[in-house]
């Protein structure tokens, strides 16, 4: 079974673990049928349409 040689730095620590505070927020498009803001590539929770076809029903 392998063992570490060295001990892990607290530095070395931190950078590994701080990758997550640098990680972009989902990039939003406007929706085509109800103008509201999505993610891309996913049905509207809006209106429920995704590529111009109602793929799920909304009640409103």
């Amino acid at each position: 079974m392998g063992v570490p040689k060295r001990r892990t730095s607290k530095t070395r620590k931190n950078k590994r673990r701080s990758i997550w505070g640098q990680m972009a927020a989902p990039s939003l498009v406007e929706c085509p049928q109800c103008h509201q803001l999505k993610q891309n590539h996913r049905v509207c929770p809006k209106c429920g349409y995704y590529k111009g076809r109602e793929v799920i029903k909304v009640a409103e």
